[in-house]
């Protein structure tokens, strides 16, 4: 299936082993949130921490966009812990 240019927010494939993707995500459930949105969470400290002016403002642009799609869709979905 080829990737569809107009969809900014994809799936990504990254391999870890299982037990540790289940730890993972009992650990961020007693958190209170969720491996996608630590995963985010992540990846934009790192970007506000080492990217670049041009890394920077491809964040800021994100997440104009995200907070577009949302308004669009009623607002940030429920976090909802996966396991």
């Amino acid at each position: 299936m080829a990737a569809d240019p107009t969809d900014h927010t994809f799936s990504t494939k990254f391999r870890i082993p299982r037990g540790l993707w289940d730890a993972y995500g009992r650990v961020t459930a007693r958190l209170d949130t969720d491996r996608s949105a630590d995963l985010l969470d992540y990846v934009r400290a790192m970007v506000e921490q080492h990217g670049d002016a041009q890394d920077r403002a491809d964040l800021a642009a994100a997440d104009q966009e995200l907070a577009a799609r949302r308004a669009r869709k009623g607002g940030r979905p429920k976090k909802e812990p996966t396991l």
